[in-house]
């Protein structure tokens, strides 16, 4: 197996265990372009969970009743959930999608 195809794989699957730190090394160290850009698409795809706590914490400057801040949370926690489920899957599927592709 091409070692350039592995880094690359292993930077989308750092999302389970390395988060940022693997694929901001990966991108420093590494200088083949195709590995770069797949891990500056890792890198990104593991911002937006990070950066979707934003959206949980806005809601608490704000003062409604309590029903209203209530059914808000819950909404956020759901929206938010998706969306975070979808990017792991998202890692998932481009990091087999890396390994299975014959071209690098």
């Amino acid at each position: 197996m091409n070692t350039d195809k592995l880094i690359a794989a292993l930077c989308y699957f750092s999302i389970f265990f390395a988060g940022f730190i693997l694929p901001i090394v990966v991108y420093i160290l590494v200088e083949n372009p195709a590995v770069k850009k797949h891990a500056l698409h890792a890198l990104i795809s593991h911002i937006i969970p990070v950066a979707t706590i934003v959206f949980i914490v806005i809601p608490f400057f704000f003062m409604w009743s309590v029903e209203v801040f209530a059914a808000l949370i819950i909404l956020v926690f759901i929206l938010l959930a998706i969306i975070n489920i979808g990017i792991v899957i998202w890692n998932i599927v481009k990091g087999i999608q890396v390994l299975a592709h014959d071209q690098f």
